[in-house]
């Protein structure tokens, strides 16, 4: 299978920002489309390569990972800063984790409680917070609180292309 790399993607935040609660929707539903992906594999597999990129655990981990700059983005929103802080592309924290030593259930039951922690704090935004911009830096573009949350959605979709893939291909 032959992905777009997520660093050559490019996003058209064109949309209204009322779009946010069903992008919000869709950001509280990763937990659960994973464990969906994983709930009949043994560890061999969760944590089984193909030699082309991370683990199902890994990117779990990841995903994870980057829950940290998805909040530290929303406080920045909110506190009307005007840049975004760049995120690390060299993934160190995920790669240096070593998440395939630890549990799976405990890794997706962590990930389903620090997004559930993240939703929650979407959810209590009114929509005039939905629409709160600074300038991304990657992108080079502005990004909307509306469009934060599209562009984790988009993050979660590509990870979770990966694992299904590897679902489908480890034996």
């Amino acid at each position: 299978m032959e992905k777009w790399p997520w660093i050559e993607r490019h996003f058209d935040f064109d949309y209204p920002a009322t779009k946010f609660p069903d992008l919000l929707e869709r950001l509280r539903g990763t937990p659960a489309r994973i464990e969906e992906l994983v709930a009949d594999l043994g560890g061999d597999k969760l944590t089984g390569s193909d030699g082309q990129g991370w683990t199902i655990q890994e990117n779990i981990g990841h995903i994870l990972d980057c829950e940290q700059l998805w909040v530290r983005r929303l406080d920045q929103l909110l506190a009307g800063e005007s840049e975004l802080c760049a995120a690390d592309m060299s993934n160190f924290k995920t790669h240096s984790a070593n998440y395939n030593a630890g549990d799976g259930k405990e890794l997706l039951a962590t990930l389903r409680a620090t997004r559930g922690g993240l939703v929650a704090r979407l959810e209590a935004l009114s929509p005039n917070d939905w629409a709160r911009v600074a300038h991304h830096p990657r992108l080079d573009r502005p990004m909307r609180l509306v469009d934060l949350v599209l562009f984790a959605c988009e993050h979660d979709d590509y990870h979770l292309a990966r694992i299904r893939h590897l679902t489908r291909t480890l034996d």
